[in-house]
């Protein structure tokens, strides 16, 4: 990105992209379905305005091919945030007050030296909620969206944030299976499989850590354990999951209309989801009353999975057991907290280390009991010691499952 800004002239890339933004908006052209004609008119404008330049009294354009590229990318692309999504190891891009970027890699933030305009900020965000049917205005302020990458955006409008604050995590295609969490030291090879016998069992499993730990990847992950034979539901906010399942349906949720209908919740798609004769259903991130149809889902047999923010995965247990007393007053704790202890098999705790390292810090198995404080019951199966993920050589109280498929999970654990 640097490299090209000192090879072109930023007000002549400027004065080329407003004069061919100009054109496609006079003459009504969809950038979405007419990329080609857009690229053929950036090229005539750097080439008219390279002529003229050569006259006096404009500023010099400097690396045709550079600046083309950069035009091309504020039309069409990412504009001046373009190289971070070309970049593999940026993992999420943010914009503050309209015109900060940070960028973060391997967990860690920094503040990058790109400059980046409010108005071109608002095309940008434009552009790309006009790939996702979302909207941002007066009675959306908030939009939560997938982009066709599967990267996910969030903006918040100029009507409540000190303008529009943008936040883009990046979909990373590289981290798909168990093993390739094992290749990045994210969990160990005794815990990755027993991890994968647990989903072949049948297990029902919560992932739980703090943002951006990692709990969708380790959903993915897990998710390519599943078996050929399973059909699968997903049900999230926006489309994060990119299951390798052969039999899946995929759902999500919709907001309201501008006349304030057609709204459909999280909670909606969980109902309509169990109509679907799922062998398996995932909810990609429990946040509300959404929890009780889960728990109702998992208690009739369906397997699951669901991912969780909170600091362990008994803080995880804990809020799992206060989300479905949002439902309503005829729900309580005597009813849900022996469901969870009887739905939910195993919980996987992720954080970041020091380093920026996404890591499993443990891995806990449901006993199946409720303690005398009224908490769901769990055993450790693996804990970190020092920096290292170790089995403690306990075994899964509940054992049922594993023996239906006849697996043994001694051997993992033990030889962790």
């Amino acid at each position: 990105m640097h490299d090209q800004a000192s090879q072109q002239s930023v007000p002549a890339v400027a004065t080329i992209t407003e004069s061919v933004r100009e054109r496609i908006r006079r003459e009504g052209i969809d950038l979405l379905h007419s990329s080609d004609r857009a690229d053929r008119y950036v090229r005539e404008a750097v080439r008219d305005y390279a002529e003229r330049s050569l006259g006096g009294g404009m500023p010099m354009l400097g690396d045709e091919e550079a600046a083309t590229a950069s035009v091309i990318a504020a039309l069409t692309g990412f504009g001046p945030l373009q190289p971070f999504f070309d970049d593999p190891e940026v993992e999420e891009i943010w914009v503050n007050d309209g015109s900060r970027v940070f960028i973060a890699r391997r967990g860690v933030s920094t503040e990058v030296a790109v400059r980046i305009t409010p108005r071109e900020l608002t095309d940008l965000v434009e552009r790309m909620l006009a790939t996702t049917g979302r909207r941002i205005d007066l009675s959306t302020p908030f939009v939560d969206a997938s982009l066709p990458d599967g990267s996910r955006l969030h903006v918040a409008s100029s009507e409540v944030s000190r303008g529009l604050s943008v936040n883009i995590r990046k979909f990373i295609a590289r981290v798909d299976s168990l093993a390739s969490l094992v290749d990045r030291a994210t969990l160990t090879e005794p815990a990755a499989r027993f991890l994968q016998a647990s989903v072949v069992a049948g297990c029902s499993i919560l992932v739980s850590g703090a943002t951006h730990t990692g709990k969708t990847t380790m959903l993915n992950s897990l998710l390519g354990a599943t078996s050929d034979t399973e059909r699968v539901v997903t049900v999230e906010e926006t489309f994060e999951l990119r299951p390798r399942v052969r039999d899946c349906v995929a759902l999500q949720c919709r907001q309201a209309s501008l006349e304030g209908t057609g709204e459909i919740t999280l909670r909606r798609l969980v109902k309509e989801s169990l109509r679907m004769r799922p062998d398996r259903l995932v909810v990609g991130e429990v946040r509300e009353a959404e929890a009780l149809d889960l728990l109702i889902a998992l208690n009739s047999g369906i397997a699951g999975m669901c991912t969780i923010h909170a600091n362990s995965s008994r803080d995880a247990l804990l809020k799992l057991s206060t989300l479905p007393l949002l439902a309503g007053r005829n729900i309580d704790a005597g009813f849900v907290v022996p469901t969870i202890a009887a739905s939910l098999d195993i919980a996987v705790h992720l954080r970041i280390d020091e380093r920026g390292n996404r890591r499993v810090d443990h891995i806990v198995a449901l006993t199946g009991t409720v303690t005398e404080t009224g908490r769901v019951g769990t055993v450790d199966l693996f804990t970190t010691e020092g920096d290292e993920l170790r089995g403690t050589g306990a075994m899964p109280p509940k054992k049922t499952k594993f023996d239906r498929h006849g697996i043994s999970p001694r051997q993992w654990i033990r030889s962790a």
